[in-house]
């Protein structure tokens, strides 16, 4: 007991230092999977999976949302949308898309269907990008009974044509109607060749033949100066990311290479996504990486590249450093707690009234926001809202390090409830000024959970 003892105080002592510059996967409160960015104004969106804790399998319930404006802070908008929300579908929430159109937001999802028992393609709407969302059609959108139904990609191309593209082992791409709820003609099955994407569709291999790559799953469709890029997870288990390009949205397709080789990413699956944001170009994937993390319990990670001069991908690595700040935090408003650069210990909860706030804040967690720009004056005061069923514990507020100098020390007291929320403040005891990294350490009796924390500013 005491050698356990010294190891847990040691990773204690020495996990936060390392990882405090490991900042992707950039979702740290839960598992994570299959990126599907949407730009929106000047907000940048992600949609994603969502892996259970101690999963043997692909355990996936809903599906979840988190924003940035400036690529280092992340806000969790929960889930907006989950299998409950279908009534044909009882399993398998596996990775979504969501585009908008004229002010609709429409969200893209494979499920098991309950009509066929194979996997159906459905597609929900809302009024905001995060949602809530709800069954667009109060059916699947397709569904033949094919477990081939997986992954869809949207994209609405500049003539208002929209499309669909999906499937494993193959590829399918659908028009949708203007009303992006109901298909346009038949479904196309691309033709899967040497030249096209590295191998014939699988009943067309020659069997020990050695293949330059194979399409196996995820795609993710879009277009850039004129030409189409269709972005896969590819190889097989384990899978890399490759691509192939075209002069037009359903082909023919050239086989242009791998963009994400197989690494050590800790998890035998990819999924890749592509946003253009702010002037910088950002590449999507999902790793193992977060503690307890592995194939069924996986993280998302961003990465910054540059297209080559001719329009291809360079070869894209996994980091654990992640993305740049292009941008600053204003301290001087209402920030959700849950708006973070990187968190240590702590999770997300959600709920009707409260909206979501952080959990399970333990003595020795803490979260990180980057690049705060407190100005030239600097705050006098910094309060928070915040919910203790028992005992509370410590908001300390440091700046660039978890042991950094302490800007301000928050007392949380018990307030009777986990969300019987009371809004307290402090003194600031150290005047800081311009850019910063700033970090709520919890500190309390070791142990027990502490305290929930909803929001904070700085006055």
């Amino acid at each position: 007991m005491k050698f356990k003892h010294i190891i847990s105080t040691l990773s204690t002592i020495l996990i936060p230092s390392l990882m405090a510059v490991a900042e992707n996967p950039f979702v740290q409160t839960c598992f994570t999977t299959d990126p599907a960015p949407m730009v929106d104004g000047d907000t940048l969106y992600v949609y994603t999976g969502h892996d259970e804790d101690g999963a043997d399998f692909f355990w996936m319930q809903e599906w979840r949302v988190y924003s940035t404006a400036d690529m280092a802070n992340w806000t969790d908008h929960g889930s907006p949308l989950a299998i409950e929300d279908f009534s044909w579908g009882d399993d398998r929430a596996w990775a979504p898309q969501c585009v908008e159109r004229n002010g609709k937001y429409y969200f893209y999802v494979p499920l098991h269907s309950k009509l066929t028992n194979g996997m159906a393609i459905g597609v929900a709407v809302g009024d905001s990008p995060t949602g809530p969302f709800k069954d667009a059609i109060g059916k699947p959108l397709f569904d033949n009974g094919s477990w081939d139904n997986i992954d869809p990609s949207v994209f609405i191309d500049d003539d208002g044509q929209a499309y669909l593209y999906w499937g494993n082992p193959r590829v399918y791409c659908a028009l949708l109607n203007d009303d992006m709820v109901s298909i346009k003609g038949d479904v196309i099955e691309m033709e899967q060749a040497e030249d096209s994407f590295g191998a014939p569709a699988p009943d067309k291999r020659v069997k020990d033949k050695k293949y330059r790559d194979n399409y196996t799953e995820g795609p993710w469709f879009y277009k850039r100066d004129g030409k189409y890029y269709l972005l896969y997870a590819a190889g097989g288990v384990p899978e890399h990311i490759a691509y192939s390009m075209s002069d037009s949205p359903t082909g023919p397709w050239k086989y242009m290479g791998e963009i994400m080789p197989l690494q050590d990413t800790g998890s035998f699956t990819n999924h890749c996504g592509v946003a253009d944001f702010k002037g910088h170009s950002y590449f999507f994937y999902h790793t193992g990486k977060l503690p307890k993390g592995g194939g069924f319990a996986r993280s998302i990670a961003a990465e910054e590249f540059k297209y080559n001069p001719d329009g291809t991908f360079p070869v894209i690595n996994a980091t654990a450093e992640g993305v740049k700040a292009i941008g600053t935090l204003n301290p001087y408003r209402r920030v959700e707690a849950e708006t973070m650069a990187f968190s240590n210990g702590v999770k997300t909860e959600q709920n009707a009234k409260t909206g979501v706030y952080v959990s399970d804040i333990h003595n020795g967690d803490y979260v990180k926001v980057a690049n705060v720009s407190f100005g030239n004056g600097g705050p006098k005061k910094f309060g928070a809202s915040v919910a203790s069923a028992l005992r509370g514990g410590v908001v300390e507020v440091r700046i660039d390090s978890v042991d950094g100098e302490t800007a301000a020390r928050l007392e949380v007291p018990g307030t009777g409830g986990w969300e019987e929320w009371t809004y307290v403040e402090t003194p600031v005891i150290t005047k800081t000024t311009g850019n910063h990294d700033v970090y709520f350490v919890f500190t309390g009796r070791k142990g027990p959970k502490l305290f929930n924390f909803d929001y904070w500013k700085f006055e």
